[in-house]
């Protein structure tokens, strides 16, 4: 596991302070921030890894990693998929589809002592978890950083201690199992009040906390909107080989040139059919019929379909290592 004195990068922690979209106004400016910065990383890291969820920022994310390390001749990092249990079947289509077609290596970060709880007690989602069974090294986590002095804990993700457990735990011992020194995220600014004042590489050193790592953020200044205009003018044309050149955004599922269906699409299939965010089968909502980028993305919120109080715990959670 790297110690904080092993993180020798040259990079500046600096980069992005007080900054936000508006200083990057077209998207041009956007992508070749992304570009620059997801270089960087890739040449400074020992040990990169992206994170991918399968959801639209960290799949735009990871398009600027590929076409970078095409580019300019650098190694294809792993990505890691947090699974937490509850992901949407199709997510999980969605991830095994597009890592064999980008010949992709995925790390499957998961906490299987919880997992093997939940399967060995035929758990559904909001029962009881007791934490006297768990892990000591999942009990320590429980009792000593969260502070959690109940009993047992819901077998939910969108909760303190279940998304501490199921996706903040996982993703820190995969880290230190394989070593990762740098963590390439998707994370955006306008997305979170808790990411406003993210930086572009923001350090994660303290070792009580989490293995001492580095994240590398190169999206940052896309907003929600931006997102959608470099898939459907950059990412799907560079990747479809039957898509326009010059891009084409459909109005529908249904709405798709050159006969290509959804499954041609590094799109995943839930913001075709509405969603705006990704979360938790059990927790997250479609906030509308359209297809994601074609909703009110000015007047309503993008993260309005996930669970509330996961969302008002975010800052906690990410003092704890939560993306």
């Amino acid at each position: 596991m790297p110690t904080d004195s092993q993180i020798t990068v040259d990079v500046d922690y600096e980069d992005g302070s007080d900054e936000s979209p508006e200083d990057y106004p077209a998207l041009e400016d956007k992508i070749e921030k992304a570009i620059e910065v997801t270089r960087e990383g890739l040449e400074q890291y020992e040990n990169p890894a992206v994170m991918w969820t399968g959801g639209k920022d960290s799949t735009l994310t990871l398009y600027f990693i590929k076409e970078v390390a095409e580019q300019y001749g650098l190694d294809l990092p792993p990505a890691v998929f947090i699974d937490h249990y509850q992901h949407f079947d199709a997510i999980h289509d969605f991830v095994d589809h597009w890592a064999d077609e980008w010949d992709l290596e995925v790390i499957y970060a998961r906490n299987e002592d919880v997992g093997s709880y939940v399967e060995n007690h035929d758990l559904e989602p909001g029962d009881d978890i007791d934490i006297a069974d768990l892990s000591e090294h999942n009990r320590h986590h429980v009792r000593e950083i969260l502070e959690y002095e109940e009993d047992s804990f819901p077998f939910l993700l969108d909760t303190y201690v279940g998304n501490h457990l199921l996706k903040t735990v996982a993703l820190n011992d995969a880290l230190e199992e394989y070593d990762i020194d740098g963590v390439i995220s998707g994370v955006r600014w306008d997305e979170q009040e808790a990411r406003a004042d993210e930086t572009f590489f923001s350090p994660r050193h303290d070792p009580d906390i989490y293995p001492p790592h580095d994240r590398i953020q190169p999206i940052l200044q896309f907003d929600e909107p931006a997102v959608w205009d470099a898939f459907w003018h950059f990412v799907v044309p560079d990747t479809v080989s039957d898509f326009p050149d010059d891009g084409y955004v459909p109005q529908s599922g249904d709405d798709l040139p050159n006969d290509l269906t959804q499954d041609d699409i590094p799109v995943s299939p839930k913001y075709f059919a509405g969603f705006r965010s990704l979360g938790s089968e059990v927790s997250t909502e479609k906030a509308d019929e359209d297809p994601a980028w074609l909703q009110d993305m000015e007047n309503t919120t993008e993260r309005a379909g996930r669970a509330q109080d996961k969302e008002d715990l975010m800052e906690r959670l990410r003092d704890l290592g939560y993306m």
